[in-house]
Order: C-alpha cells, then sequence, then structure tokens
C-alpha cells in the first residue's frame, strides 16, 4: 500500500529538478511477518523479517543463520513479491522439503511449515505494518525513476551520503550504479574532491595491485617511476570500486586492510600512506553465493556491505521504462532541433513494444536503442519498425557489432552482456531448463548460473534429475 499526505501542495527545489508535490512524507507499508525454528538443532530462533529479501544459512553474512551442518552456507532466500511471500532454494545441497517433497519455490501462507536441513521452520506473518519512507525525488544526481522502487533508493541514499561508511550498490549490469555511486559523492560532504572510479573488472590481474595501491619505482621491471593508486587519487574524495566482485582472492585481503586502517602500502614500498577515502562498491555478482563458494572473504563483503542498495533491474520497475524512454527522447529532441530535424516522438505500435520488451539489458539497453533510433528516424515519428524491437526479441543470435564510436567500457560491457544473453539462453534451452546438468556443461557453479540467468529474465531451475 502506498500512502500520501493529502494537504496542499508546495513548490519544492530538489536541486536536481524542481517538482510539485504534496505536504508530508511519500511512504509505504509493509506488513512484519516473522520466521521461526520449531524444531531441529535450532529450536526457538527466530527472525522478525522488516525487509524485501532475507536469506537463510550457516553463513554469518546471512540474516536468519542457522548452526545444523545439513544446511548449506547460503542455503535460501525469503523475498516479498506483489502479493504474497516466497521461499526459494539457492542450490543448496539438501533443498527446500514441503510435506516431504523438494521443491525449488514455496508460496508461503500463515502458518506454512518447511524443512530446511533437520530444521522445521514456520512462517507467521504479524499485526504490525512498517513504513518504508520513499524520496519525493525522481531524479537523484543523473539516476532517474519514478517507481516506488527506486524512489525507496532515492530516500535511502539521501541519508547515506552525509555519512563515510562504506556502500555497496547489487544490480545487473545497465541499471545505473555508476550514477547513483556519483550522486552519493554529489551529495555529501566530499563532493569537491576527486571521484575516482575503477573498473576492477577491466584491470589486468598483473597490474590491479599497482592500479588500487601504487607502486614505488623500480617495484617490477617496467616500474621506471612511483605511481600513485587509485586511493591516492582520490586523496578526500570518493572512490567507486565498480563490479568488485571479479577482485582476486588473493588480493582481497589487502583491500580489506586499506578499509580497515585507513592507509595503504604501495607495491615495492614500505612506508604506509595514509589515505582519507570514501568507498562506494558495487557488483552484478551474488556476493553472498561467492563468499559460499570461497571465491570471496566473508569479513570484506561485511566491510564493504556496511550500508547495501539492491538496485532492481528495469523489468522489475516497468513504470520507469517510458518515464525513462521520455527523457532520453527529449535528450535526443536538443540535438535534433540543432541540426534542424523535427522533434521525434513515438507512436502507438513503439509506444507497445517499448512495453513489452524485458530489457535484459537493463537501463544502458533502453537508451542505446532510445539513441539510436533517434539517428534513424529523420521525421521524427517513432514506430516499432524504427525500434528494431524485433530483432532485439527473436531468438535467434544476431551478429556481435562493436561501435568503435562508444567509449570502451561502454562498448565492452554491451559485449559482454550480449554474449552471456546468448550464450545462456542457449545453454539452459539445450538441457530444458534444468540447471544443474547446464551448470555442469558450461563449468559453472549453479549459484552462478542461476545467478546469470535471472540476471537477464531466463527462465531456469528444474531440480536435479
Amino acid at each position: 500500500m502506498v500512502r500520501k499526505a493529502k494537504t496542499k501542495s508546495k513548490k519544492i527545489d530538489t536541486s536536481d529538478k524542481t517538482v510539485f508535490i504534496p505536504k508530508g512524507k511519500y511512504y509505504k507499508l509493509m506488513m512484519t511477518s516473522r520466521l521461526m525454528v520449531v524444531k531441529g538443532a535450532d529450536h526457538g530462533l527466530e527472525l522478525t523479517i522488516e525487509k524485501e529479501r532475507v536469506t537463510i544459512g550457516r553463513s554469518k553474512t546471512c540474516d536468519l543463520v542457522l548452526t545444523d551442518p545439513a544446511v548449506s552456507s547460503l542455503h535460501a532466500e525469503l523475498v516479498t513479491e506483489e502479493k504474497c511471500r516466497v521461499v526459494r532454494d539457492l542450490g543448496s545441497r539438501n533443498g527446500i522439503y514441503f510435506r516431504d517433497h523438494r521443491v525449488n519455490e514455496l508460496e508461503l501462507q500463515p502458518g506454512t511449515q518447511f524443512n530446511i536441513g533437520n530444521d522445521r521452520l514456520r512462517f507467521d506473518p504479524l499485526d504490525s505494518k512498517r513504513k518504508i519512507p520513499f524520496s519525493h525525488r525522481t531524479q537523484f544526481g543523473k539516476a532517474m525513476g519514478r517507481s516506488v522502487k527506486m524512489r525507496e533508493i532515492f530516500a535511502t541514499l539521501e541519508k547515506v551520503s552525509t555519512s563515510d561508511l562504506p556502500l555497496l550498490l547489487c544490480g545487473q549490469t545497465g541499471t545505473g550504479k555508476e550514477l547513483l555511486a556519483s550522486a552519493v559523492h554529489t551529495y555529501s560532504m566530499r563532493k569537491n574532491r576527486p571521484f575516482v572510479v575503477l573498473d576492477c573488472g577491466a584491470v589486468a590481474a598483473d597490474t590491479i595491485e599497482s592500479t588500487l595501491f601504487g607502486h614505488e619505482k623500480g617495484a617490477f621491471t617496467s616500474a621506471e617511476s612511483s605511481h600513485r593508486g587509485v586511493f591516492e587519487e582520490a586523496k578526500g574524495g570518493t572512490l567507486f570500486l565498480d563490479e568488485v566482485g571479479e577482485l582476486n582472492l588473493d588480493l582481497q585481503p589487502k583491500l580489506l586492510r586499506v578499509l580497515q586502517e585507513k592507509e595503504v602500502q604501495r607495491v615495492g614500498g614500505v612506508k604506509p600512506i595514509s589515505v582519507d577515502v570514501r568507498v562506494v562498491a558495487a557488483t552484478n555478482r551474488d556476493l553472498r553465493a561467492m563468499v559460499d563458494e570461497d571465491s570471496f572473504r566473508e569479513d570484506l563483503l561485511y566491510r564493504l556491505a556496511v550500508f547495501e542498495v539492491q538496485v532492481p533491474p528495469l523489468r522489475e520497475r516497468m513504470e520507469d521504462i517510458l518515464f525513462l524512454a521520455d527523457h532520453f527522447i527529449e535528450e535526443g529532441n536538443q540535438v535534433r532541433e540543432k541540426l534542424d530535424l523535427p522533434p521525434a516522438h513515438l507512436d502507438d505500435s513503439a509506444f507497445e513494444a517499448i512495453k513489452a520488451h524485458s530489457w535484459p539489458g537493463n537501463v544502458r539497453e533502453l537508451r542505446n536503442v532510445i539513441e539510436r533510433t533517434l539517428y534513424l528516424a529523420e521525421k521524427g515519428v517513432i514506430s516499432r519498425t524504427d525500434l528494431q524491437m524485433d530483432a532485439l526479441d527473436q531468438d535467434s543470435l544476431p551478429r556481435l557489432v562493436t561501435n568503435m564510436m562508444e567509449p570502451y567500457k561502454k562498448a565492452k560491457a554491451r559485449l559482454i552482456e550480449q554474449f552471456e544473453r546468448q550464450y545462456l539462453s542457449k545453454l539452459i534451452d539445450s538441457y530444458d531448463g534444468n540447471i544443474s546438468r547446464a551448470a555442469k556443461k558450461a563449468g559453472l557453479v549453479r549459484h552462478h548460473l542461476r545467478d546469470l540467468c535471472q540476471r537477464y529474465g531466463i527462465p531456469c531451475g528444474k531440480s536435479r534429475e
């Protein structure tokens, strides 16, 4: 349920754009609920659920931590969907059982009991409701959204921005995590200091340590002079570590030390250098699943996720699609005006096509489609044909094309997204949705393959035969 104060409107300058809103606070009401262990080694343990996703397992990173050895480190998640709560297996060893049947997913009703390992859990809704505020903004920095989900994020980041504590942004590629990180910096006390970006997945393994922490002259063969790393470059400001899940496991303790001690030691150096930096990290991977797989340090996850924000994919906030499309068209029309071209707009067929597409590439894909279409639509009326949505939605594998006019990082990300979407779709189809067999064929762990499929909206998840 969404509510807002019914009082007279006033004009408020949000610094991003001026909008008219009612006085008072915006918020939605969320029913709280409870998970209780009613049988097993953890009998009596309970968790009050006050957020949309909680995790269950033996790992200390989980919201409900169980001690039963039959429970996997990251066993299951309980999520709030539109009209219900669902418990879902996360590729665990022993699964979830309901009435002696193993299930991948279970819709929870009041009093529902299910087994995880040797523990039996009961779900109960509570009488209390929690107010979850959301911002009156439809724009936070350059990140935009009028959906309640995005405005919840804006409300959280408005508060987080004033802190120096680490922030972790989680979400699929193309959802706008870098824009949100930049906005956090803009609204912080560090706004007049550097905002430095490092894509951890785009730096060669043999240079990443030097890139992060710097090196001294002669530290290695090609070190002809001393070099400052990104922590030193961001002195007094904000360091955005994009795709932090790609960091080599051997390097993670060194990053943890910097976060804890507020000092770096250059490669080949002996003297620690103090650094005053606020770290914002982002990932499109499930770091808790990586902790379970021993590919990401649990203590580093704790340190990075002092504040954690989940950025939803575009398909989960459908009301933002046309809002963003209109914004991108408006931007493009400013360019068209300079070229003496008529302003562009969507016709009914294009309107329906944009609403129907699943947008696996998220906001980045939507922007690319609109920008390309505006360049080609000379007359200004954009139809479904102009959008080339049929080519995007077809099952055949389109040829990978590199646009040399794009920045390297953007072109690389787009091609990787296209490859992953094509490969995973064919892989899952080949095994009729059986994620266990598909993971074995691809040489991936089930957790990671499941995450990738969810990222691109590819149905999967049949039980292991």
